[in-house]
């Protein structure tokens, strides 16, 4: 495609809201800064993106195991992770109409970075002296106050009703790892893995972005896919060399394209880190990051041992070396994976002389496997024969029932939700028109637009 970054992004976001996979969220309300919901058919996306990643990373390793923490914990363990003390944005106020936006990201739109890892005085300086280029994303002024830093934790009084509860407020959780490293014991102390180990997860984050932007990339309420593994410290960069190759051979092996696919380091490392590197894909709006490898040393455990009071060192049982383990964390956003793979499959063509939108899911991403048609809705016996091929389909596969409109706009409908393959029942199955064809069926792809007939009892084994 050679649309331009703002056609490109406006296509996809109108193909996710026209097909029912992305919805603004409480837009019947008037809608909720920073919030979507995943409508019919992005939920069953993200659904398989999810799977994707889960077999991965769990299923083929046979030193993985997974875990579902919970999203409110015991406020101490923010305490201990940093989060209540720096995590934070860098904020400015405009003077002229009190619009509060991002530093960082006002200076990106002047192409000037800032770092994540600057302090709040580094970042003031910068600001400072781009200040003449800068303006107000409302007002369209230059008039700013000083650059402050703001808490991404979303506090909440959940389980705390005394009047005076902000005193020692508990939190939506920021990121899913801390629930893994606060249960590394248990996993480690009741299932018979050994260092190296490692936990993966799936599951809801929340941080109080004040200026969420670029659709579904940056979000309040989001989904994280993260692996940390508990690795002996003298093993730690071998474990991490072999975590990033793996999880770029992951996206390669999806069918991305090499090209929109890059690492990033990053140039200012927190004091604990001995590496991090970003994979970041080529959205309509730029190279960003979407998942994220790092070698994050003991840091983590470290703390919890030391606001806890309990033991996180690890005895080898074969040589006895006692030792905290070092942790290796690959960690994905799956709303950044859903839009990149929304971005790399969109596709438009022309076929039969017309031209259309086509999603190339690849078929284990696919929402839906394989519609089925009756050729008319108003003939009880294609009708009839259609159902009882859907009830047989939808037995192995995600199948949908489409009877609405003629069959060449039930063709088209499912190439926009990227459906590999749609099955026809015609008077041919009946053996009306042809005895030869009577229990075939016509089974069009999605890609080429070919047509062919299957008998009906081989098309289970043909579609998959």
């Amino acid at each position: 495609m050679t649309d331009s970054t703002d056609a490109k992004m406006d296509k996809i976001v109108a193909l996710a809201k026209r097909r029912g996979f992305v919805f603004s969220g409480s837009e019947l309300y008037g809608g909720f800064v920073g919030s979507y919901d995943y409508g019919p058919y992005g939920v069953e996306l993200a659904n398989n993106l999810k799977a994707a990643w889960w077999q991965a990373i769990v299923n083929e390793e046979a030193n993985v195991v997974g875990l579902d923490s919970a999203i409110v914990t015991h406020p101490k363990v923010w305490e201990a992770s940093g989060h209540v003390g720096g995590f934070s944005d860098p904020l400015v106020e405009c003077k002229e109409c009190n619009t509060r936006s991002r530093a960082d990201h006002l200076l990106e739109s002047i192409e000037v970075s800032a770092d994540e890892k600057m302090t709040v005085e580094e970042i003031n300086q910068v600001f400072d002296e781009h200040r003449d280029s800068l303006t107000c994303p409302k007002c369209g002024q230059k008039n700013f106050g000083q650059v402050s830093q703001f808490n991404l934790l979303a506090q909440t009084n959940l389980g705390n009703f005394s009047e005076d509860w902000t005193k020692e407020p508990t939190y939506l959780r920021g990121e899913t790892a801390q629930g893994i490293y606060i249960n590394y014991k248990n996993v480690l102390d009741t299932t018979r893995v050994k260092v190296p180990f490692g936990i993966a997860q799936i599951g809801k984050a929340f941080r109080n972005e004040i200026a969420p932007r670029q659709y579904i990339f940056r979000k309040r309420e989001f989904e994280q896919m993260e692996l940390q593994m508990f690795v002996d410290p003298d093993s730690e960069m071998e474990v991490y060399e072999k975590w990033k190759e793996k999880r770029m051979q992951y996206y390669l092996d999806l069918g991305f394209k090499a090209e929109n696919l890059r690492w990033h380091e990053h140039e200012n490392l927190v004091f604990y880190a001995k590496a991090a590197f970003d994979i970041e894909y080529n959205y309509p709006f730029g190279f960003k990051e979407m998942e994220g490898v790092h070698a994050r040393g003991n840091y983590d455990l470290s703390q919890h041992q030391e606001y806890s009071g309990v033991s996180m060192e690890y005895t080898d049982p074969y040589t006895n070396k006692k030792f905290v383990p070092h942790v290796v964390e690959t960690s994905v956003g799956l709303d950044r994976t859903f839009l990149a793979v929304m971005t790399e499959f969109y596709d438009e063509d022309e076929l039969g002389g017309d031209t259309r939108v086509v999603m190339r899911f690849p078929k284990k991403l696919a929402p839906i496997k394989v519609a089925v048609f009756p050729l008319l809705r108003n003939k009880p016996q294609l009708v009839e024969k259609a159902q009882e091929v859907f009830a047989m389909l939808s037995k192995h596969m995600r199948t949908e029932y489409d009877d609405n409109g003629n069959v060449g706009k039930r063709y088209r409908r499912q190439d926009e939700i990227g459906t590999p393959a749609c099955v026809t029942i015609d008077f041919d199955t009946l053996g009306e028109e042809n005895p030869d064809h009577k229990d075939t069926v016509t089974v069009r792809d999605r890609d080429t637009g070919e047509q062919e007939r299957v008998a009906i009892a081989e098309l289970i084994e043909r579609l998959k």
